[in-house]
């Protein structure tokens, strides 16, 4: 009752709700605007999946840097509020809370766990603002639970993402690994939360129909160390690769424990554990194996480079590779979004809901790609990469697109 009579109150803000009248600078950044307006972040900002959380964090910071600086929006100001999940659905709920009760706060980006999002959502629609995730990719977070069965209906329409969903990831993956690898015999094994298990049933699916074989399955629990039984088991089954589907903390522990004991097989997995995090704990026994990520490799795109040497010149911490750039694009959305609704530098009573619109309208092109949402709030950018471990680095070893009809 406390969360929603927050949300509810929150809901309703007047002016004062999205902006603050300040003539002074805030949050670092270099705008001369006498509005402030806030864009919230949700991320894991420490211990589990921090590497790539940071990455969304200062993906957002840059972006708003680059606006106060450009004064893309005149007569406003930017400023960022950033907020950690610790990856826990509990923790994003709150953070959701926080943000929406924040007088100031327009938008928000994030979060990186689709586990995470499900619990912020109605938070965000009650309030009617914007929450663009550049991470998620659970199907049913845009395309409701039924997606599957083709009866596709929109849950929140605050809700948008900039990333492509693992309907198209795990066949994606799949077809990779039958074709281009020429495996036959998977193991699957998942860490029982929406992302990792949804991504690893659609890799099973699709591997089976491309003619592969699933010879066993297996779950863990997030924040597992000992996969000493699990490796075993994988060992003696005789699979020529393993697909786990989850986050890079624990996929890089299996991996260095399934080579231990002489299993020297592949083990692939998705966004979640590409991250050079993942190769810098599991070493040289990471050498060989694979993950997708959404995209196209980052420093391969022109319209990035600005952005990859500003993060690595203000020492930002945490994996930019994966996220920032779809991060970066996410605050720039919010951010065209708003210089459609400001006049003379104030911003509309009803700012959060005009702004739900304004990035429903979106169309540019991002440094990570073009920017542009289909009906579901879902990006129109289905490019996706596969990457391998080699010489201790992650190298691109194909891109494209995945029919999932």
């Amino acid at each position: 009752m406390l969360i929603l009579t927050t949300v509810l109150t929150t809901g309703a803000l007047t002016l004062t709700a999205c902006g603050s009248r300040d003539d002074k600078d805030s949050g670092g950044s270099s705008g001369s605007g006498n509005t402030t307006v806030t864009i919230g972040v949700d991320a894991p900002l420490t211990g589990q999946n921090s590497a790539t959380g940071l990455g969304i964090k200062y993906g957002v910071q840059i972006a708003i840097d680059e606006a106060n600086a450009k004064k893309t929006v005149p007569g406003v100001t930017f400023k960022l509020k950033a907020l950690d999940d610790k990856a826990q659905p509990a923790t994003g709920q709150q953070n959701a809370t926080q943000l929406v009760a924040d007088k100031t706060v327009v938008a928000a980006v994030g979060p990186l766990n689709s586990g995470v999002a499900t619990s912020m959502q109605q938070v965000f629609s009650s309030a009617n603002m914007v929450e663009i995730s550049p991470a998620n990719t659970a199907p049913e977070l845009t395309q409701g639970k039924n997606w599957q069965s083709g009866s596709k209906t929109r849950p929140f329409k605050t809700y948008f993402r900039t990333a492509t969903t693992d309907a198209l990831q795990g066949g994606f993956a799949a077809q990779y690994a039958h074709d281009s690898l020429k495996k036959k015999k998977a193991y699957v094994v998942d860490d029982k939360q929406t992302y990792g298990a949804g991504l690893a049933k659609l890799f099973k699916q699709n591997f089976v129909k491309d003619g592969g074989k699933v010879i066993g399955e297996d779950h863990v629990n997030t924040g597992d160390k000992d996969f000493s039984t699990l490796v075993t088991k994988i060992k003696n089954s005789g699979a020529d690769m393993l697909y786990y589907g989850g986050q890079y903390d624990e996929a890089q522990l299996i991996t260095k424990q399934l080579k231990d004991v002489g299993a020297n097989i592949p083990l692939m997995g998705g966004d979640g554990m590409f991250s050079d995090t993942y190769i810098k704990t599991a070493g040289k026994e990471s050498e060989g194996d694979l993950a997708t990520s959404v995209g196209v490799p980052l420093d391969t795109v022109a319209a990035a480079k600005d952005f990859i040497s500003t993060y690595k010149s203000k020492g930002y911490p945490g994996d930019y590779s994966t996220y920032g750039g779809y991060s970066y694009d996410a605050a720039t959305a919010i951010i065209k979004g708003l210089g459609t609704i400001v006049k003379d530098g104030k911003l509309p009573s009803d700012a959060r809901s005009q702004l739900v619109g304004a990035v429903q309208n979106t169309d540019f092109q991002g440094i990570a790609g073009p920017v542009k949402f289909d009906q579901y709030g879902d990006t129109t950018n289905k490019q996706l990469t596969v990457y391998k471990v080699s010489g201790g680095k992650w190298i691109a070893a194909k891109s494209g697109t995945f029919n999932a009809s």
